[in-house]
């Protein structure tokens, strides 16, 4: 029997919180102090700081990432009647905004290797009813949005882009979020940016659909009691602003610890011998990989969750049942086998610690268990 391991989380925010506390209590004490909690400076600081951090002109702030889809598929007046592309695999709210508009998602699969949309697949599933694609920079990394962009140019369509999990994210130098006609961010308090609970941010380089965006965020309403348009309540609350705009400057640094994380790991599994049992997550050249996650492929995948949790070490499976097989669409009737590579994936994939304070130790106790797990397998292909 192996000797105990050290537990390792998948995540540790009191790591990232404590050398931050003093600076957050003082903004959260500030917002307070005002009684300004819903919209105002803190709010239009944060538009501010973060279009100028992600590359953009305009930035809206909104109270999630789900609300940022739901608010650009808006701001198109997509709805019922209308079909957006997208991938099979992601989290929920990807597909579930375009049903939320009454819209059809209709999904393709997924590139093998990256995990994101295959722009192959999206050209054979346009119909005369198609007003978006809407692809997802999936674990931090962008999808090839050149191929998409030509597609999108070719059939004038928009493109919204989920960068949910990508802030900081580029491809070729392009920022994710600042390539299609919307990006989409989540500051849910696991991202790379995350808030004291739900936030999300639209942005935009054009300024009627920001200005359209900004309307609907507030029930069409400018000014006060004169609607122009129905929109709905996806504000962001100024102690969320707040707390993003102390932990905003720090992206950068941590951005970098993540991807050194990344790089020790692909040190460590090559040194270990583990890179013909486990595929890690690739870095195609010329796009800036945030990670988000760090996901790997293992074939005996579920086995390997067990043996994990069992020892402490922190682990997810992002995600384990893709759109088409969800039981809510259902009335999309897809079936088993139509979207092979995103079924693979669902069945294969899972994610590992690599936060930006994770420790080398720590690294290498989460190595050393799937070393262990992996040597245990017998020809079968299950712990010995």
């Amino acid at each position: 029997m192996s000797a105990p391991t050290t537990p390792v989380p998948l995540l540790d925010l009191q790591a990232q919180y404590a050398p931050l506390r003093e600076e957050l209590l003082a903004v959260i004490t500030r917002v307070c102090d005002s009684q300004r909690f819903i919209m105002g400076p803190e709010i239009t600081g944060l538009e501010r700081e973060l279009a100028s951090l992600i590359g953009v002109t305009h930035a809206v702030a909104v109270s999630s990432g789900t609300d940022a889809l739901l608010l650009a598929l808006m701001a198109l007046d997509i709805g019922p009647g209308d079909e957006v592309i997208t991938t099979t695999y992601s989290f929920f709210a990807t597909a579930g905004a375009i049903a939320r508009v009454g819209a059809r998602p209709v999904l393709v699969d997924i590139d093998p290797v990256t995990y994101n949309i295959d722009p192959a697949a999206i050209e054979a599933a346009i119909t005369t009813r198609t007003k978006a694609i809407m692809p997802v920079h999936l674990y931090g990394l962008c999808a090839d949005m050149d191929p998409i962009a030509r597609i999108a140019e070719s059939r004038g369509l928009a493109v919204i882009e989920d960068a949910a999990q990508a802030i900081g994210s580029t491809y070729h130098g392009r920022p994710a979020g600042g390539m299609g006609t919307f990006g989409c961010f989540s500051f849910f308090p696991s991202k790379n940016l995350g808030a004291f609970g739900d936030a999300g941010l639209v942005t935009t380089n054009d300024p009627a659909l920001a200005k359209r965006a900004e309307l609907l965020r507030m029930h069409g309403m400018e000014p006060k009691y004169y609607h122009h348009l129905i929109g709905g309540n996806f504000r962001c609350d100024a102690l969320q602003a707040a707390v993003l705009r102390v932990k905003a400057p720090h992206l950068a640094a941590w951005t970098e610890a993540r991807r050194l994380n990344a790089k020790r790991y692909a040190q460590m599994f090559a040194d270990a011998g583990l890179l013909g049992r486990v595929v890690l997550p690739v870095q195609p050249e010329g796009l800036y990989h945030i990670f988000n996650q760090f996901v790997l492929r293992v074939p005996q995948r579920d086995a390997l969750k067990a043996f994990l949790d069992a020892r402490g070490i922190g682990n997810e499976i992002y995600y384990p049942v893709p759109f088409h097989l969800q039981p809510c669409f259902a009335s999309l009737r897809y079936r088993r086998g139509d979207f092979p590579q995103a079924e693979r994936a669902a069945e294969q994939t899972i994610a590992i610690p690599i936060y930006s304070e994770l420790s080398l130790e720590q690294q290498r106790t989460v190595v050393g268990a799937i070393a262990e797990f992996v040597g245990g397998l017998g020809d079968a292909g299950s712990p010995a």
